[in-house]
């Protein structure tokens, strides 16, 4: 009732502004949610594309393919951390957060991307690593010079001679979450790697040194964050002795702490309601309940924040069963229906590729596959985050020896696995399926010598099936995962019952196909999609209700009464009465 009465005033005020006033308020009036509308598009910057020749991508490299962007429809790009950093975590491990790696550019390199981004619609999201920094940055230097340094309580300290630390799970580090540093006789924190080490959000100076931080960013026009890691950003300072295998509950133990609510509610006052700009979590918290009080409008935290466990089902060889899959979205929609926000996605940085996981990646099924997988993305209630590549369906790459690995985290997994004794011709099947490197290999730009990215030797290998899937051949054909894609982030962006509209789940039971109905008044969109490598069909009396096709990855679409048959991966959304 608030939000009705909110908008009713708005229109009143609106109609009794002079014209030029209207826009103004008008413009207000979509700023407010234009990160629920968008469709955003990660970019890993170093796999983008190189022009200098080194190797690694840059903003230049963007910069040359802003039109490309644009023509993909996103309004939203979020870009993996470009900070100057000794690059342990592949940026991740930030030394200087008001800096840019050189390999990136300049400052006026970014400035120029921003700025040919804002003049396409787009949106920019700057991804914020705060739960820790580079062991190299200047803070940690002065912290582990002496117990007496005016930064020393930036991080987590625990003094040597109260004994050995009680035990935390670090993430990357088999030895666990404490490092020894014989500067100070003292252990410091890190819930990642030990070149990550954790800062002090209990200290009040440290996080007015993030606001600032921020606020750099936001006065040279970003207009998001992403929080990395950040349920995590809080600690119980008394560091208690958790119960034996409890990193299996990792969210459970080291996060969403009650003190984390007041520091994003001081964020919130800081940064985010003054700068008008927006952030999103990785991770929300263990329950909905932990979700809610992150994201809801009344909190005055965060703006919306996603989760993982549909993303968790598929992390093994094994697979995924669909019914599991529609139980954990469908479970999610109900959850936010009438509060709060998330985003929906299927793969990222940290996912080997989408089409792997979910879909089929034969050359017959994988253009079909993924085009179903980007329709089901692109058809349901939040914000959907689709990752540079998946929009042409780019694979895995095959990696069978540890020896090809540069990932801080399959390193770490791969130390881990030894230690516990486990099968390791096992272990390296399955690092070969998930390891995130699959989701860091360089963007397939076309079919010449290194898929277009380079002209020098790419800092990851390409994968060999760049000559037939790349942009420049997709471009071509009308039929492509690129071109579907595009057809349906314009359908998304043209029809506000993809956004706002209600979730229906349309026979949870069915084995192979999932179906469902979104409604926005009187607006109704059935969606069907066949999770498949054949035929399957499906009884639904909506049927009969067809007045349109919209959106369909075959010529055709077969109905007998009240019985529709999908072909393999077949992916159709359709206007009903």
């Amino acid at each position: 009732m608030k939000k009705i009465v909110l908008f009713l005033l708005t229109l009143i005020l609106i109609n009794s502004c002079k014209d030029n006033e209207k826009e103004v308020i008008e413009v207000a009036l979509d700023n407010s949610t234009w990160w629920k509308e968008g469709v955003l598009y990660q970019i890993y910057p170093q796999s983008f594309k190189d022009t200098n020749g080194d190797g690694f991508g840059d903003f230049k490299g963007v910069i040359e393919e802003l039109d490309y962007l644009e023509s993909l429809g996103i309004t939203m790009v979020w870009m993996n951390p470009f900070f100057e950093s000794p690059l342990v975590d592949n940026g991740y491990d930030v030394s200087d957060y008001r800096a840019i790696h050189p390999r990136y550019g300049t400052m006026e390199d970014f400035q120029t991307m921003l700025n040919g981004m804002k003049a396409r619609g787009i949106k920019f999201v700057l991804d914020v690593v705060v739960n820790h920094s580079s062991d190299q940055h200047e803070w940690f230097k002065q912290s582990r010079s002496s117990r007496d340094n005016p930064y020393r309580n930036y991080y987590h300290w625990w003094p040597a001679e109260k004994g050995k630390p009680p035990h935390r799970h670090s993430l990357f580090d088999p030895e666990g979450g404490w490092d020894y540093d014989e500067t100070t006789n003292a252990y410091y924190l890190h819930t990642f790697a030990e070149a990550q080490p954790d800062l002090n959000w209990e200290n009040p100076k440290l996080r007015q040194e993030v606001y600032d931080i921020m606020k750099f960013w936001a006065d040279m026009g970003v207009d998001g964050f992403r929080m990395d890691a950040f349920q995590f950003a809080s600690k119980d300072t008394t560091y208690p002795e958790f119960p034996k295998g409890h990193e299996k509950d990792f969210i459970k133990w080291y996060g969403m702490r009650p003190q984390l609510h007041d520091y994003l509610k001081e964020m919130y006052k800081e940064v985010i309601e003054p700068y008008n700009v927006f952030a999103v979590a990785e991770g929300a918290g263990s329950t909905f309940q932990d979700a809610h009080d992150l994201v809801d409008e009344d909190r005055k935290e965060l703006q919306t924040a996603y989760h993982f466990d549909y993303v968790d089902m598929s992390r093994t060889i094994d697979g995924y069963k669909l019914a599991d899959f529609k139980e954990v979205f469908t479970r999610w929609d109900k959850a936010f229906a009438e509060e709060g926000w998330v985003a929906i996605f299927l793969s990222n940085h940290d996912n080997s590729r989408l089409v792997n996981r979910f879909g089929n990646t034969s050359p017959e099924f994988r253009t079909v596959s993924t085009q179903m997988l980007n329709t089901f993305l692109l058809s349901m209630r939040g914000t959907p985050y689709t990752y540079y590549g998946d929009e042409l369906g780019m694979t895995n790459i095959n990696m069978p020896t540890i020896e090809e690995y540069v990932d801080v985290a399959a390193i770490g997994d791969y130390e881990m696995a030894k230690a516990q004794g486990k099968n390791m011709d096992e272990f390296i099947k399955q690092l070969n399926y998930y390891s995130r490197e699959n989701a860091r290999t360089p963007m397939q730009w076309n079919d010449s010598l290194n898929a277009g990215f380079t002209t020098g030797t790419p800092w990851k290998r390409v994968n060999e099936n760049y000559k037939e899937i790349n942009v420049a051949a997709q471009n071509k054909d009308p039929k492509s995962v690129l071109n579907h894609f595009r057809k349906m982030v314009k359908f998304r962006n043209n029809n506000k019952v993809l956004v706002y509209g209600d979730y229906q789940l349309l026979q949870a039971e069915h084995p192979e196909i999932y179906a469902y109905i979104r409604t926005l008044d009187n607006e109704k969109l059935m969606v069907l999609l066949n999770f498949t490598d054949h035929d399957s069909s499906i009884i639904l009396p909506e049927i009969s209700k067809i007045e349109d096709i919209n959106i369909n990855n075959y010529e055709a679409l077969t109905i007998n009464k009240d019985e529709v048959s999908l072909k393999p991966y077949q992916a159709v959304i359709v206007s009903i009465k």
